[in-house]
């Protein structure tokens, strides 16, 4: 009858999710050790956007401009339920104090963008798999 009882009650998804970056991270049994992962609100990604904007100068004009490199750091330190990217003893290993430095110090290229692709998938970014349920 009425739908808006779908839209008060949301199915809730989040729980972290285990996902295998690579095979570099083996576990005492040798297998790889997956990343837990969680989505983010879009809320949260408004404020991680807010936080990655910088101002830069554009014919004179200062205006702020999404700095992507910092925003795709903050995306993939606060999506991370473990390994914790903020935990001093992980900082401290890889040489910084800043948990936003972690990621890049501690991931290849290929393992960083397949990380942030996870978590932008578990976060909702994935039309295609909404064409798909339309579809059927």
């Amino acid at each position: 009858m009425n739908n808006l009882s779908a839209f008060l009650n949301p199915v809730q998804s989040t729980e972290p999710v285990e996902v295998v970056i690579s095979r570099r991270f083996p576990g005492e049994d040798g297998r790889p050790v997956p990343f837990k992962i969680r989505p983010l609100t879009q809320e949260e990604n408004d404020s991680l956007t807010r936080r990655s904007m910088r101002r830069v100068k554009v014919d004179g004009q200062s205006v702020e401009k999404l700095d992507a490199t910092v925003y795709g750091r903050r995306l993939v330190v606060a999506a991370t339920v473990e390994p914790d990217f903020t935990s001093e003893a992980l900082c401290k290993a890889y040489g910084t104090m800043d948990p936003l430095e972690v990621p890049g110090k501690m991931l290849l290229a290929g393992e960083f963008a397949r990380l942030q692709k996870e978590i932008a998938a578990l976060s909702g970014f994935g039309a295609g798999d909404m064409e798909d349920d339309a579809k059927n």
